[in-house]
């Protein structure tokens, strides 16, 4: 078994099985990820006006692809994630035409972080989300001929921003094509389930995956099994804010809508802040999904990240 460094300077912002992989390992082999900021763009210097004119060509910045010896078509990729390491600032925004409450904020808004040790910083009213990281992209070479966006995710992984691939999880994915062609990036200090604004708590890091092909099982998509508790931020309490009705999306966001205003009303945050704090720290649910025809949609704020 050995292990690998495969560093960040050539970034593949697409999925393509006939890419030529940058690293071949064997099965059993660990592999550190240099994984640049997630859109290989932002600096801590940018502002609002210069997220407003991102550059989407370079979205986003995976590093990849490794080919592992031995994978087929049919067989599952086993990941084990072992390591993250942050490099000590992040990004948060929202966007024009992007995002849950795209028609409510349609401008675009900066907000940096500063992550020290277990610590991500919010900067304001001493809010503090603990450090909780994980990749948003990571997946293997679709089946489908051709260039293919890392925006949206498909039965190969991609672009899935599930905060419970973190240190310690095992995750198994289909392989498509001979090697599998993983590749991985997007990295996030921490993030709410939902992702509300379209942006986690946004980082460069360095990621260290172990890689294992397994014959034995076959999975149609991700799976995986993750360590508990599945948050830091359990001990604390939550406040919660709920919307009913007959359509999901609509409730999801109405469910978000007030939370926003609780955010604004009780600690004094703009709009921006609250939704992008939302997005970094509140966890979307379906709290019940039977009873038509209303179902209805819960937001978890955890209270634990302000201070008491």
């Amino acid at each position: 078994m050995s292990e690998h460094f495969l560093d960040g300077s050539v970034t593949q912002p697409f999925w393509d099985n006939s890419i030529t992989p940058r690293l071949e390992i064997d099965p059993g082999d660990t592999v550190t990820f240099d994984c640049p900021e997630p859109c290989g763009q932002v600096t801590p210097e940018w502002t609002d006006e210069m997220l407003a004119n991102i550059d989407f060509e370079p979205i986003h910045a995976l590093v990849g692809s490794v080919y592992v010896k031995g994978a087929k078509p049919g067989n599952a990729l086993q990941v084990e994630i072992l390591d993250f390491k942050h490099k000590g600032w992040a990004w948060s925004g929202h966007l024009q035409h992007f995002g849950l409450l795209q028609e409510d904020f349609d401008f675009a808004y900066i907000h940096h972080w500063n992550l020290e040790g277990e610590k991500c910083i919010f900067g304001v009213n001493d809010i503090v989300l603990p450090f909780e990281p994980f990749c948003g992209c990571m997946g293997v070479a679709p089946q489908e001929p051709g260039r293919i966006t890392t925006i949206a995710p498909g039965k190969f992984g991609g672009n899935m921003d599930v905060r419970d691939l973190r240190m310690g999880t095992r995750m198994w994915l289909p392989v498509f094509v001979d090697g599998a062609l993983f590749a991985c990036g997007d990295c996030h200090s921490g993030q709410g389930n939902g992702e509300l604004c379209g942006t986690g708590i946004e980082s460069p890091m360095t990621v260290t995956l172990r890689f294992d092909v397994r014959k034995d099982i076959s999975v149609k998509e991700l799976e995986f099994e993750t360590p508990s508790p599945l948050a830091k931020t359990d001990a604390g309490g939550y406040h919660v804010t709920t919307a009913n009705g007959p359509d999901l999306m609509e409730n999801a966001k109405n469910a978000a809508r007030y939370m926003v205003d609780w955010l604004v009303n009780t600690y004094g945050l703009s709009r921006s802040q609250a939704y992008v704090l939302c997005s970094t720290a509140a966890d979307l649910k379906i709290s019940e999904i039977v009873d038509a025809p209303n179902f209805i949609v819960s937001a978890y704020m955890p209270l634990s990240i302000f201070k008491q």
